[in-house]
Order: C-alpha cells, then sequence, then structure tokens
C-alpha cells in the first residue's frame, strides 16, 4: 500500500488528479450519496472497491447497462478494485423501480440463458477493455483488479435467517414506505408484492458481502433510477457494520468505511426520449440482436452537438484529445469526424478492435461518395450462425467469439440420442467428429451443470447460476440429467466459446430445412459427391470414398479460412457448394492420377470425367457468386439513394444522417 500512498500525497499536493474530479469534468455524476469532499477524499486515501449490479432480465446488455459500467471502467484502470455484478438471484424478483406493472415470469431455461450470455457478455467486454487501455497507453501494474461475480453464490449458500436476524429485523417500515416507488406502485400500478418490496434489501445484502469481505467495497454505481436503492443499500450497510457483534469482523465507523455513491445521467435519444429495454428503443451488446454495423450507424445518426458528451461519457480518450477531435470535426462537419472516432471506441470497447476496424472500414465504405463499389455489411446474423470453433486456435480467438452465435437450436433425436462428442460437433464447438472425441478424452469441454458429479447423477445447474463441469463420455440416456427446463443445454469450449442449445423436436427440426455439422444424409462428402455427379450429367465418374475424402477435407479447411462458404439461403431448393474462383482442386487430382492414368487406359477415362465435373462446379458456383453479389450490391444501392451525397448545410440534420 505504500505506492498508493505515495500517490495519495501526489494528488494532495495536485501533481497529479483526484479520479472524483475526472468522473465530474466526463459528466457521470448526476446524484451522489454522501458529499463531494467526502468521496473526493475518500478516493485520494483509500484504495476502494466499486460495484456495478446488473439484473438479467433480457438476453443481452444494452447500451444503456453500458454508461454506468464506463466509471467502474475508469477505477479499474486507476488502480481501484472493480466488481461487476449479475443479478442471478435478485432477477428472480426483478426490480420494482420505475414500474406500475410487475414484470412478467420469466421461466427458468430462459433466466439461465440469459445469465449466461450477459456473464460472458461482461466477461468479453472486461478483456476488450484491457486491450483499450494498453492501445491509449495505460499500463497495466498491480493494482488493477476486477472480478465478475453472480450474487446467487452468496444467496445460494446463506441462511435465510442470517438475512432476517442481521438485517430485516433492524430495518424499519416507514422509510420504505415512504419510497416513491412504492407509493407509485401501489396507489397508481398493480400492487406490490412483498417480494418487490424487499428488493432493495436484497441489493443491500449483495453491498453488504462486498463491503465487509475482502473487496472492501465502499462504492456502488448506478444507472439514473437507481439512487433510492443506493441510499437504501447505505443505510442498511451502515446499520449492519454497526451492529456486527463479532469483535474481529466489527468495522470502523470513519471515513475510509463508508459507504457512498452515484448514479449516472439518464441516456436519451436525440428528442430527449429514454434509450433502454423498458422504452422499447434499446441498442443491444449482443451482434446477434443489434449488429455492429448497426450499433456503429446509431452513433453516426446522432445530432453534431451531442458528440462532446458522448465522447466524454463512452470512450478513455483524454479531453485534449477530445478536443481535437471536435476541432477537426468542425472544419468539415459532413464528414462526421466526431462519430468516427465516438462509434469506432465504442465497437472496440464491446465488439473488439478487429471489429470495429472491419466495420469503420465499411461504414466509410459504404457512404463515401467516391466510392464506386460500395461495400457491403457482413453482419454476424449474416455469417455467424455457420462459424464453428477454428481447429486451429489463436491468440484472436476472443475477437472470433464476438461472432460466434451463442443459442441455436438442435433435434431431439441428436441431443437425447447422441453422444456428448457428437452433439459438441453439431454444436459447432469441434471442427470434426473426431476433434470433438479428442476434446471430451482431453477435457477440454464444458456443460452447464453441478461440479464434481457424474453424469449418471448430476442435477441442472443452480436457478440463477453459470456453472460448469468437465464433459465426460455419457450414455444418451443420461442428457437429461443436464438439460434446464427438460429443453436447454449449455455448453461451452475454453474461455470463450459458449454455446445454449434449445432441443426442439425432429418434425420442428425437419420443417426447418436446416442440418447441422455430422446429421445423418447431410454430410459435406455426400453433399460433394451429388455435386459432382449432377456436374457429371448424373455419372458417378467413380468417385472413391478417399478422393471425397480429401476433396471434403480441401472444402472444409478453405470454410474455416473465409475463402467460401456452405451455403443454404432458401431451404425449399437443394443445398449447393460454393467454391472460390480457382481449378487448382482439378490440376491436383491430374497431378495425383497422372502416373496411374499412363498405365491404364480406364484410370485417364475416368480421370478426365472427374476433371470436367469439378470444372462444371467450380464454373456454376462462380456464377452463382457473381449473381448473388448483383442481387445484393443492387439491393443496397436501392436502400441507400441519398446517401452518397451529404446534405445541404442548410438542412436541420445536416451531418447526422448517413
Amino acid at each position: 500500500m505504500e505506492a498508493w500512498a505515495e500517490k495519495a500525497e501526489r494528488i494532495r499536493k495536485g501533481e497529479e488528479e483526484n479520479l472524483w474530479d475526472t468522473f465530474r469534468a466526463r459528466g457521470y455524476v448526476k446524484d451522489i450519496a454522501g458529499t463531494d469532499d467526502q468521496i473526493r477524499e475518500l478516493m485520494r486515501r483509500k484504495r476502494i472497491g466499486a460495484y456495478v449490479g446488473v439484473d438479467p432480465t433480457a438476453a443481452s446488455l444494452h447500451l444503456g447497462h453500458l454508461l454506468p459500467l464506463m466509471p467502474l471502467f475508469w477505477m479499474y484502470i486507476n488502480g481501484f478494485k472493480a466488481v461487476s455484478v449479475v443479478g442471478g438471484a435478485t432477477a428472480k424478483v426483478g426490480d420494482p423501480t420505475g414500474r406500475l406493472q410487475t414484470r412478467d415470469e420469466v421461466s427458468r431455461a430462459d433466466r439461465s440463458m440469459y445469465v449466461t450470455k450477459i456473464h460472458y457478455q461482461l466477461k468479453r467486454i472486461w478483456q476488450n477493455l484491457d486491450r483499450q487501455a494498453a492501445r491509449l497507453g495505460y499500463e497495466k501494474d498491480w493494482a488493477w483488479s476486477r472480478e465478475l461475480v453472480n450474487n446467487s453464490s452468496w444467496y445460494n449458500t446463506t441462511p435465510f435467517f442470517e438475512v432476517t436476524n442481521r438485517l430485516f429485523k433492524r430495518m424499519r417500515l416507514g422509510p420504505m414506505l415512504s419510497r416513491e416507488t412504492v407509493k407509485r406502485k401501489m396507489a397508481e400500478g398493480d400492487g406490490m408484492s412483498l417480494a418487490e418490496f424487499v428488493y432493495p434489501l436484497m441489493q443491500a445484502w449483495d453491498w453488504w458481502e462486498m463491503f465487509s469481505g475482502p473487496r472492501g467495497v465502499c462504492m456502488q454505481i448506478g444507472g439514473s433510477d437507481q439512487y433510492g436503492n443506493i441510499v437504501a443499500g447505505i443505510d442498511a450497510v451502515k446499520l449492519l457494520r454497526d451492529s456486527e457483534a463479532d469483535p474481529n469482523k466489527k468495522l470502523p465507523a470513519d471515513l475510509l468505511h463508508t459507504p457512498v455513491g452515484f448514479t449516472v445521467p439518464l441516456l436519451t435519444d436525440s428528442a430527449g426520449n429514454k434509450i433502454g429495454k423498458s422504452a422499447g428503443n434499446a441498442m443491444w451488446l449482443d451482434p446477434y440482436m443489434t449488429s455492429s454495423f448497426d450499433l456503429y450507424g446509431y452513433f453516426m445518426r446522432r445530432p453534431d452537438d451531442e458528440m462532446e458528451r458522448l465522447l466524454k461519457l463512452f470512450t478513455f480518450l483524454p479531453l485534449d484529445k477530445i478536443s481535437k477531435i471536435l476541432e477537426e470535426h468542425n472544419l468539415d462537419p459532413p464528414k462526421r469526424h466526431a462519430h468516427h472516432a465516438l462509434a469506432f471506441e465504442i465497437i472496440a470497447l464491446v465488439h473488439g478492435l478487429p471489429e470495429a476496424t472491419a466495420i469503420q472500414t465499411r461504414h466509410k465504405q459504404l457512404f463515401s461518395k467516391d466510392s464506386s463499389t460500395p461495400t457491403p455489411p457482413v453482419t454476424p446474423t449474416a455469417a455467424g450462425e455457420l462459424m464453428v470453433y477454428p481447429d486451429h486456435p489463436t491468440p484472436s480467438s476472443t475477437d472470433l467469439a464476438v461472432h460466434f452465435r451463442p443459442d441455436i437450436q438442435l433435434p431431439r433425436s441428436l441431443i437425447m440420442g447422441m453422444s456428448a462428442a457428437r452433439i459438441l460437433f453439431a454444436a459447432g464447438l469441434a471442427a470434426s467428429a473426431s476433434d470433438a472425441h479428442r476434446l471430451v478424452a482431453h477435457n477440454g469441454a464444458y456443460v452447464g451443470g453441478a461440479p464434481g458429479r457424474s453424469a449418471h447423477n448430476n442435477v441442472i445447474m443452480r436457478d440463477g447460476e453459470v456453472a460448469f463441469q468437465t464433459v465426460k463420455s455419457w450414455f444418451p440416456g443420461d442428457t437429461k440429467n443436464f438439460l434446464i427446463d427438460g429443453k436447454i443445454l449449455i455448453l461451452r469450449r475454453g474461455k470463450h466459446f459458449v454455446r445454449i442449445v434449445e432441443m426442439i423436436s425432429d418434425e420442428e427440426w425437419e420443417a426447418s430445412g436446416r442440418s447441422y455439422p455430422g446429421e445423418v444424409g447431410k454430410g459435406r462428402l455426400r453433399l460433394l459427391r451429388d455435386q459432382l455427379i449432377a456436374a457429371n450429367n448424373g455419372k458417378n465418374a467413380n468417385f472413391s470414398p478417399s478422393e471425397l475424402a480429401r476433396l471434403g477435407e480441401q472444402l472444409a479447411r478453405m470454410e474455416r479460412e473465409g475463402e467460401t462458404a456452405l451455403e443454404d439461403a432458401d431451404p425449399s431448393k437443394p443445398r449447393t457448394i460454393q467454391f472460390p474462383p480457382s481449378r487448382t482442386r482439378a490440376a491436383e487430382l491430374l497431378d495425383k492420377y497422372s502416373r496411374a492414368a499412363r498405365l491404364n487406359p480406364h484410370v485417364e477415362l475416368s480421370m478426365k470425367n472427374k476433371t470436367a465435373a469439378i470444372d462444371k462446379v467450380l464454373g456454376d458456383a462462380q456464377k452463382v457468386l457473381m449473381e448473388r453479389k448483383r442481387v445484393r450490391d443492387a439491393a443496397l444501392a436501392e436502400a441507400e439513394p441519398a446517401t452518397s451525397e451529404p446534405k445541404p448545410e442548410s438542412s436541420p440534420d445536416s451531418g447526422h444522417h448517413e
């Protein structure tokens, strides 16, 4: 702590800025629980912990969640202890703040899906933050500390009597009944349940768990509507601190052990309306709910006069850098230099630097008046569902995970009738069936369940938790022990690649026209054989299994490298293979069989037939590719008729639309 004491002294002398003053300057502070001087001195003298809580009431975080997380991220890169809490337990009740109607009941399966997806969303954003900080010159040191926790971890182990005895019996009803949320919901809404009434106390217990332990969390940061819950939490934490009976655990009631908190401003659109799930206009951070291209475009359409505020709130750029960006923007507003800077930084934080770079390039090409051949946006929605785990993992696996769609559907016959390895392969968590078997054999795959229990006596993971155990080979009859609500199976490979598999009926699967890797009768080799035979006027040309296997391996490798794709654009039409515009495979076949052809005329004839068939498939596929590109470009041109020229400066919306 000597280094922190030296830092505190530099701040006292004015040689280094207090982070609280940074928060004020960047506009993060709306309402505070405590005083400015109190919080400023607390943050100077003590390396406090701070937390932001998120209840998983939807399948994704949205932009409104990111705003209170930003000051928490600032605290992390400045050496404070930062904790993000997923409310797996509190989500079962639901925060009644600002609501007149009780939240709809969420099934256990959906809640498990929400908890899992938001957990890994936050995890990915934290990892992107490290890259952002390094790119902007922050050097990671001993003080950087972050933690992602689920409040189910203590609610599932804390006896209800302890919460009742320590907290409930000391709280007075008067102050709780006087809260605006309670009065409005009882007078104007559908009434308030006891669970909703004690929700602030549940949130307060979260804070106490982190305040009283080694985390030392003294600060809570919340959204603009959380001030009442923060104040209630401060009162409860002080009460618990002062009533501690164990002298070894009792904390002093001084400045360094005082809970404080603040809320961030409300995020609104250009018309002043709230942005969020309840308002029906949320910008989701899941690329399958709001594509990164659309999220980038959202910031490109914000008014010029919002740029300074948004750059301060949603980026880690220094204030002098922001001033230079705005100066450059004002020299030529239609170029929207500030908008691009803002959108780039947010996409880099949420989806990673490579994604931000790619999306910015596409936006500039698509909407540039100098671009005669605009590049269309390639969104995860279009390509991500077919992506499987890369068979050669690299340091960019975190970036690849951005396009790895977590929730998919698979048929009941597969889930209940096949081995764990076949399910992993079908779910896209392995490059092949043999890869899946190796993965299971080397303890490289995980399934949501009760850790430490075998498959035949396992039980589903606790409601509201994210808990995994290593996948072991199990009998198909044991799969039911891992199914949440009898239909959801959660699988994971490595740290980043998660699949939330919904089991559907075989009839529904068949009607959908889809297929999965390894599905009987729909494999690559069968598809390849059918295409080659069709290209050879219905003649087999004596393609052996080994020849097809070699071609299939080449095709699979090229797919993973992004050179070609297995398309299924119209389920009513036969599936086709798209090859790249090259004929190297035909040449390779000729080379491999040239010696045999010289010795056997029948082999030579068969070889010519095979080569002709492959050439025809390549040529037909290239025509399909060119036609699809023509249709796609025409559709984009029709959808964006006025984007090639900037609007006149006299227009009130000049410079704000793409």
